[in-house]
């Protein structure tokens, strides 16, 4: 595949059906972020606000017990990287990590409402299912998707931890490698301080 190609695929997989309302800033502008390598990556909280709305319509994930963060990674290496393996964990200040959930388990979370049964005109029960409110084409169509960058790109998406947020907490990041070689770059661990209160405009 080549390089024109990788970037089309990678903004495709990174971006939605209304990139126009939701965009990242760059990696380094995020409070919380890291460099190594060359490559810096920056992560945000999506807890409250209008950022949350612009990223989720209606729905706060994180009021229904899913916190989004947000990952950005900017190449600036001569070389392309591979993302198929990365691997996003949350630590919070007492120590353990929290898996990311996969966007595509999300919806199941929080399940639908008991379905409420009504009795149509001939007496006979209809069921009628409320739709679980995390069901939304957001969470999956704005989560981490790209699988490799080539240099000079920046790519993004959300991950999703089962979990409250907590200062003092940490996002730990491993499993980019350089695509020619599969040299695994040195793991990110990510300070959160602070996060949701001064991340950038988007």
């Amino acid at each position: 595949m080549s390089i024109a190609a990788v970037v089309t695929a990678n903004k495709a997989a990174a971006g939605d059906k209304n990139d126009s309302r939701f965009t990242a800033a760059p990696a380094a502008s995020y409070p919380a972020h890291e460099t190594n390598a060359k490559v810096t990556i920056g992560a945000d909280v999506y807890i409250s606000g209008d950022k949350v709305r612009t990223a989720f319509g209606k729905r706060n994930p994180y009021e229904l017990g899913v916190l989004p963060i947000l990952i950005v990674v900017q190449n600036d290496s001569d070389k392309a990287l591979n993302l198929d393996r990365i691997k996003v964990e949350y630590i919070p200040p007492a120590g353990g990590k929290v898996a990311a959930t996969p966007a595509s388990e999300v919806r199941f979370l929080n399940g639908p409402n008991r379905p409420e049964v009504m009795v149509g005109p001939a007496g006979t029960p209809k069921i009628r299912r409320k739709k679980n409110p995390l069901d939304t084409w957001e969470i999956e169509g704005r989560a981490f998707a790209a699988k490799m960058i080539p240099p000079g790109e920046s790519v993004h998406g959300f991950f999703y931890f089962q979990t409250g947020f907590q200062r003092h907490s940490k996002v730990y990041l491993n499993g980019i490698a350089e695509a020619g070689t599969g040299k695994e770059l040195f793991y990110f661990e990510i300070p959160l301080e602070s996060a949701e209160e001064t991340s950038p405009k988007h």
